[in-house]
């Protein structure tokens, strides 16, 4: 216990966690050179490819007679669910920050979760070995921010490695050695942080033992599902799985439950080992997690009718394996059986969305990101079946847009709180976004050289391009966090489009009633760029309270029929073929139904 230290790194995206984590991984000798590859610890594909961490990872080190437990965190905001559930499992962080961008938003929001979840928090600038020219200002930043010396702050390279020992070493004067809950001899304790699926092993839960040890064959509890099993194996992560005899008090790991079923296994359970009988298990539950809160919400319908099994299975894996991820069952009058996904921002759908198609090779069709709003009716009927039953102010909630009847008395939209950091000189453009994206109680401070911009702002325009308008308008300089902030009355009207006279559910979108017939011409164009043409016209409309207010038209393919008149050929031939040519359209677009691909679904989502 005195010789085991248990920290994160934690940092804004793209500053170099990753990187230092390789670096930490050679030093301790965990890693031999020739093994060593970059990002070692991001094993998702998806990770590889973007660059950037999506899930935490815990890897177990030894060195210089210690045993020092690491857990790589996500640095995007999406993915802060994931860095809350680590900072439980450790006593210590590394906050990380990128010396040529200093303090971003997000390094802002991990330092107030890491402290309050009252680690030691040891300040690192990263890549001092680019000669960044001010430098100094990083490392004053983080010195204030942290309220230590300048001479704490540890200047390190993760790609070269200097400075890295030197801070491992900090790492383990400075972090205290493992907490423990007390409970008895007879009480064994530990907190699950995370779980994933192996195809032969079933289940593999992530723990953090606070209390005694847990080893193969002991019966186990779980206590918020209230599940009983008996472990099948234990180990550690070095990083790959490595099989032990018993994880030990302070220390974190992994154990085989050989469940089947992901509902069996909930992330922030205790799983607790009773020598012997306990009258009320309860009573010993570790303090969890939050529970996640879904804000964007997302239908998928497989491309394949004949794979809905196959991907609520693929859906299944996916929630074990990401806690923030919810999904349920939902139908489509056009596209049939899918399910309705819950996330945590609109990367976390695009991730989700990507690894159903990579690691399962499940093709989907989405509707557009949309948000949960409240509406208060006069009746709930049958017809609006996406409505849930009012809470005691008489409140609905209403996940999809298409469900959004064209009467109600009122209704709430979803706002957060928004906190944008950015250079003084950047300050004019960024306020510019301010009526673009319907911004509220609008306030400035001083960080150093940087403006700190609090807003509020509904979900929705979050949703949308602000994350893209923001980087184009600040060249990449500024960053943003945020967090949820309730509900509030605004004027809101459902926009749906149709196309060759068919309604497109996975279309329809909520929006300010203001404004709306830019978004509707908008969509319309979007639309006639995107889909592809068919041997008929198709009308693209936008419409909203039974009012068309958006119109384009894709042309029919055109058939060359022959150059009769140029050879001397005779015309009336010719036009016999154009009126039969006529018949069939006619007879054709009677029969014709538009089917939006999911290539040029993800086309419409990403532009």
């Amino acid at each position: 216990m005195e010789n085991t230290r248990n920290f994160v790194i934690i940092a804004h995206i793209d500053h170099g966690k990753s990187t230092l984590a390789d670096r930490l991984l050679e030093i301790t000798g965990t890693i031999e050179k020739r093994r060593m590859k970059e990002q070692y610890l991001d094993q998702l594909e998806l990770e590889r490819e973007r660059g950037i961490t999506i899930k935490m990872a815990p890897v177990r080190m030894e060195y210089k007679n210690f045993i020092l437990n690491l857990i790589d965190t996500p640095g995007h905001p999406d993915f802060g669910y994931e860095v809350s559930r680590a900072l439980e499992a450790v006593e210590g962080a590394i906050l990380l920050v990128d010396g040529t961008q200093g303090i971003q938003a997000q390094t802002l929001s991990n330092f107030y979760a890491a402290k309050k979840a009252g680690l030691k928090i040891i300040g690192a600038v990263n890549k001092v070995d680019l000669n960044i020219p001010d430098i100094d200002t990083s490392i004053e930043e983080l010195a204030a921010l942290l309220e230590v010396p300048k001479s704490e702050i540890h200047r390190i390279s993760g790609k070269t490695g200097f400075g890295v020992a030197e801070l491992l070493d900090d790492v383990i004067s400075r972090v205290p050695s493992p907490k423990t809950t007390s409970s008895g001899n007879d009480i064994n304790k530990g907190l699950i942080f995370d779980s994933f699926y192996d195809d032969h092993k079933g289940i593999i839960a992530v723990a953090r033992v606070f209390s005694g040890s847990f080893k193969a064959l002991d019966e186990v509890q779980l206590l918020a599902v209230n599940e009983k099993l008996k472990i099948k194996e234990v180990g550690y992560f070095v990083p790959e799985q490595k099989k032990v005899t018993e994880i030990s008090e302070g220390n974190i790991g992994y154990f085989v439950t050989g469940l089947k079923d992901p509902s069996k296994i909930k992330i922030g359970d205790t799983v607790v080992h009773f020598k012997n009988q306990i009258s009320n298990p309860k009573q010993y539950s570790l303090p969890g997690y939050k529970e996640p809160k879904p804000v964007v919400f997302v239908s998928f319908y497989p491309d394949n009718a004949d794979e809905y099994d196959e991907l609520k299975k693929s859906l299944e894996r996916l929630s074990l394996n990401d806690a923030s991820f919810t999904f349920e069952p939902d139908f489509n009058e056009v596209l049939g059986r899918g399910f309705k996904g819950g996330f945590l921002g609109k990367l976390h759908f695009e991730i989700i969305s990507q690894r159903l198609e990579k690691e399962f090779g499940i093709k989907t069709i989405t509707s557009f990101p949309s948000v949960a709003y409240k509406i208060k009716t006069k009746r709930v009927t049958r017809t609006f079946h996406g409505i849930s039953k009012p809470d005691e102010q008489g409140y609905s909630l209403i996940l999809n847009p298409r469900d959004l009847p064209d009467e109600y008395e009122e209704i709430l939209e979803p706002m957060i709180k928004v906190e944008i950091i950015c250079p003084h000189r950047l300050l004019g453009p960024v306020l510019n976004l301010k009526e673009l994206f319907r911004w509220g109680d609008v306030n400035t401070r001083m960080l150093a050289d940087k403006i700190i911009i609090d807003t509020i702002m509904p979900l929705a325009e979050l949703v949308s391009d602000f994350d893209d308008r923001l980087k184009s308008v600040s060249g990449g300089f500024a960053s943003f966090s945020y967090e949820d902030a309730g509900f509030k009355k605004n004027d809101l009207v459902r926009m749906d489009i149709v196309v060759a006279d068919e309604l497109v559910p996975g279309l329809s979108r909520i929006l300010p009633r203001k404004g709306i017939e830019y978004e509707a011409r908008k969509m319309a164009e979007l639309l006639k760029e995107t889909l592809p043409r068919q041997q008929f016209p198709q009308a693209i409309q936008a419409k909203t309270l039974g009012r068309i207010i958006a119109r384009e038209t894709i042309p029919a393919m055109k058939k060359q029929l022959g150059n009769f008149g140029k050879n001397g050929g005779d015309r009336t031939r010719k036009m016999k073929l154009w009126k039969k040519q006529q018949r069939g359209k006619k007879k054709l677009l009677s029969m014709a139904k538009v089917r939006i691909s999911a290539e040029d679904f993800k086309k419409l989502l990403s532009k």
